[in-house]
């Protein structure tokens, strides 16, 4: 397809979230994505050029780069600035124990949009899932990152332990120069599934948390696409007034790519079924516009969705949620356990 006959493509890519690399400093026990030692075939260096001149061509205009631990990767910048001499804005998602000033450096030389921390409570909470003195380490980088005049956010993603944490952690965090808080429901998948985690907690008592924190907060505080749907208080859940959820991106305006060169719809879906094609074999352009690609979305219509989504009036606008994180917790992608409006508490 070329590019004029593209731009009247149903389905136009906006945004990437690209796993760069599997290798990480830690081994988190709830880790999605099982990171720690880089996969043997990663992308070389020339492959994730190219796919990074795709992306730009392709018309994507935001990329998260994520891991493993992105910086272990040393042609990271390379990759980085790619897509931002491309005119493509780049967010870095870090756990924060490995920066230095020289990286900061790269960070503003390759003009990274911003940097986002992974921050999983408070500290005995963080230390106990990464490694003593990660914490500490993550707020040193959250500070110098903002004195280095590059934005921070932090992302927390809940399970059993920390939920119940949200008010004393943000106690904490008050005081952080970051621009925005993002919750997210963590998905019982790669580590978490393997070490059954409980992953538990009631959707509606974190969204009460948002909605009497955010109008306050000195920062965005809002939920991920895989909490919340169509409650009174979504503008302020969203992080962002007005904004309400209007069905999962994969597929449709969102991509994800793995450190092999995979292509899902989205990163979270980590299970090989999601897979659309391989960039080692064709061109992100043939697998994003392939007949019957992303099916589960592309295809979607409202007499899909199954347990209380199929009786919910909003069932048709939000499509019944995460589609990632509805297979990993029910087996189903049309069926979200963590829709407020069926009260229900994930399990």
């Amino acid at each position: 397809m070329n590019k004029q006959d593209f731009r009247r493509f149903p389905f136009q890519l906006k945004s990437c979230v690209w796993e760069i690399t599997l290798a990480c400093c830690f081994r988190c026990a709830y880790c999605g994505s099982r990171g720690g030692k880089a996969r043997a075939n990663e992308l070389s260096t020339a492959e994730c050029l190219g796919v990074a001149r795709q992306l730009a061509e392709i018309g994507c205009r935001r990329v998260s780069l994520i891991g493993g631990e992105v910086f272990m990767r040393p042609d990271w910048a390379d990759i980085a600035q790619a897509l931002t001499s491309r005119g493509v804005k780049v967010c870095v998602i870090t756990n924060g124990f490995r920066m230095t000033p020289k990286l900061i450096g790269e960070l503003r030389r390759v003009q990274i949009e911003s940097v986002a921390v992974s921050l999983d409570g408070v500290r005995e909470t963080h230390d106990a899932y990464r490694r003593p003195g990660s914490y500490d380490r993550a707020m040193e980088t959250i500070r110098a990152l903002t004195a280095a005049k590059i934005p921070v956010s932090a992302i927390t993603a809940l399970r059993s332990d920390n939920a119940p944490q949200l008010p004393r952690f943000y106690e904490q965090l008050q005081n952080l120069p970051i621009f925005a808080w993002q919750l997210q429901a963590c998905s019982p998948m790669g580590n978490a599934a393997k070490n059954a985690l409980d992953v538990s907690f009631s959707a509606a008592e974190v969204l009460r948390f948002v909605s009497e924190t955010a109008p306050t907060a000195p920062f965005a505080v809002g939920v991920a696409d895989n909490i919340g749907y169509y409650t009174p208080g979504e503008a302020f859940a969203r992080g962002s007034d007005g904004v309400s959820f209007e069905g999962c991106a994969a597929g449709l305006t969102a991509v994800g790519i793995d450190s092999v060169g995979n292509v899902r719809g989205c990163e979270s879906m980590y299970d090989a079924r999601f897979n659309e094609g391989n960039l080692r074999e064709r061109t992100l352009m043939e697998i994003w516009t392939a007949p019957g690609a992303f099916s589960y979305n592309r295809s979607f219509d409202a007499s899909m969705l199954t347990g209380g989504c199929k009786s919910c009036r909003y069932g048709e606008i939000c499509a019944g949620g995460c589609r990632s994180y509805n297979y990993f917790t029910t087996g189903r992608l049309y069926e979200n356990p963590l829709c407020p409006n069926a009260l229900q508490t994930v399990k």
